[in-house]
């Protein structure tokens, strides 16, 4: 996986560097990284599609397993057998179905986090099949975008760093 550094968030203060030049913009009704990508799913995705109404036996796919090392991590999305897409995809919008609660995989996509001690490194997976890498209307990895986007995700790092140095 080819990855670029595009932002530092400091836990204890907030502060974030990031790279001036990086733009990220989501294009709407895109859908590729749903067709393109094996989304792993977490047990706290599967209970929130389930809260949904819907059935793990329908979005779940028993037959693909993601592990770190010999780490179970979890199972895969369904994926469509006639386009290869998301079972959660629309296929006439291309909009996700389940998008306020969709797994955390693709919430973070194009996105990866990496902590280390206080600081929390962002990168971007660079896809080729993304247009929203680089995109010329998209905006810098900037403090706000981080906080806007993804501030649940900081503050849970950031509480588990201020827990350990106790």
């Amino acid at each position: 996986m080819e990855k670029r550094w595009v932002a530092t968030i400091h836990l204890d203060t907030l502060e974030v560097e990031y790279d001036p030049s990086f733009k990220f913009k989501c294009v709407e009704n895109c859908g590729r990284c749903c067709r393109e990508l094996e989304i792993p799913l977490r047990d706290e995705d599967v209970v929130a599609m389930e809260e949904l109404g819907y059935s793990a036996w329908e979005f779940v796919d028993y037959e693909k397993m993601f592990y770190r090392g010999d780490r179970f991590l979890g199972y895969a999305i369904k994926k469509r057998p006639f386009d290869d897409a998301c079972v959660f995809l629309d296929p006439e919008t291309r909009r996700c179905r389940i998008y306020e609660r969709r797994p955390l995989a693709c919430r973070l996509y194009p996105f990866v986090f990496v902590k280390r001690g206080n600081l929390m490194e962002v990168y971007v997976k660079v896809d080729s099949f993304c247009p929203g890498i680089d995109h010329p209307g998209g905006e810098p990895v900037t403090g706000e975008f981080l906080l806007r986007e993804y501030g649940d995700i900081v503050e849970d790092y950031r509480r588990k760093v201020v827990n350990d140095s106790k």
